[in-house]
């Protein structure tokens, strides 16, 4: 199929069931058509319908898809699109129109919930080829690659992501979200026997929670940039209830690395041979336990379109 190389495919992602979000959405369409944008939309209908229609919006030739949504349906378009058979992916463009409740690789870019100046970035045009994460595993039947924006997170780092979007469902403050994760850490600081290989030195031992960031990590990383071909990599001990407090406000405050049970590093490559009992999850898409992981990366795997 021909598709002019300048019209957008745009995938709504609706927060379900809130008639806010409607209304929202139908203020981007007609801010859109005031732009005289050539586009052609498509609402998800659930979980996993992103990664399809936005497949299908890369086969058939769209060089342009914007994502109206948070994280999880970001992720689930890279997915789509980096699976897909466009002859050369790293081509496509993804734009995106901050939605719902996770918004962080957005605010990475400094794109905020106002539409229609993401909407007028976008008609701008300025594109930037940017890494992308991969999380390979067996899943007992076929080899399986997922790729991420922002993180990867092994164990209770899985945790604080669910915590945190779902107090913003009620809160909407990323503050508040925090203070929640802060009483789940402090009841629950389970320690998780886990054995990682980073660059050529192994880690044995209790660990809490591991994130492998492209990007900020949803603070964890904060070092990390999705540009210059390495992971940032964040391997959290389990602290006392003391030092708990202080690592959430240093989180909160962009300082994590400073903390004593902190451990970082960069790579290009981590493979998790085990971790025991532990969750992943991979822009707050909650991954099954199928270890041994190879966790890398792919330099300039995709293009973004990025503000001004």
């Amino acid at each position: 199929m021909n598709v002019d190389p300048e019209k957008w495919g745009i995938i709504y992602n609706p927060k379900a069931g809130t008639r806010k979000v409607q209304k929202r959405w139908k203020a981007i369409k007609e801010y859109i058509e005031s732009k005289h944008v050539n586009f052609d939309y498509v609402q998800s209908r659930g979980f996993g319908t992103v990664e399809i229609l936005a497949r299908a919006y890369a086969s058939e030739g769209y060089r342009t898809i914007v994502i109206v949504g948070g994280d999880g349906a970001l992720n689930d378009a890279l997915n789509g699109i980096l699976t897909s058979s466009a002859e050369k992916v790293s081509d496509i463009a993804i734009g995106i129109i901050p939605n719902g409740i996770g918004n962080d690789f957005a605010r990475y870019w400094d794109l905020n919930l106002e539409y229609k100046e993401a909407v007028d970035w976008i008609i701008n045009n300025r594109r930037k080829k940017i890494d992308v994460g991969y999380c390979s595993f067996f899943d007992a039947y076929k080899h399986e690659r997922r790729y991420f924006l922002n993180a990867l997170n092994i164990g209770l780092g899985a945790r604080i992501v669910k915590i945190t979007d779902q107090t913003k469902r009620f809160w909407g403050v990323k503050s508040l979200s925090y203070l929640a994760a802060l009483f789940l850490l402090f009841f629950e600081r389970k320690a998780h026997r886990m054995h990682l290989r980073i660059n050529d030195e192994h880690i044995r031992g209790r660990v809490m929670t591991v994130c492998v960031g492209n990007a900020n990590g949803y603070g964890q990383t904060p070092s990390a940039v999705p540009y210059n071909g390495w992971l940032d990599v964040s391997v959290i001990y389990r602290p006392e209830p003391m030092q708990m407090m202080a690592g959430v406000w240093m989180l909160i405050q962009g300082r994590i690395l400073n903390h004593k049970m902190v451990k970082s590093y960069r790579t290009k490559k981590v493979r998790v041979f085990k971790a025991r009992n532990a969750s992943v999850d991979v822009d707050g898409r909650i991954l099954p336990n199928h270890f041994p992981l190879e966790i890398g990366i792919e330099s300039e795997a995709i293009t973004l379109i990025i503000p001004n």
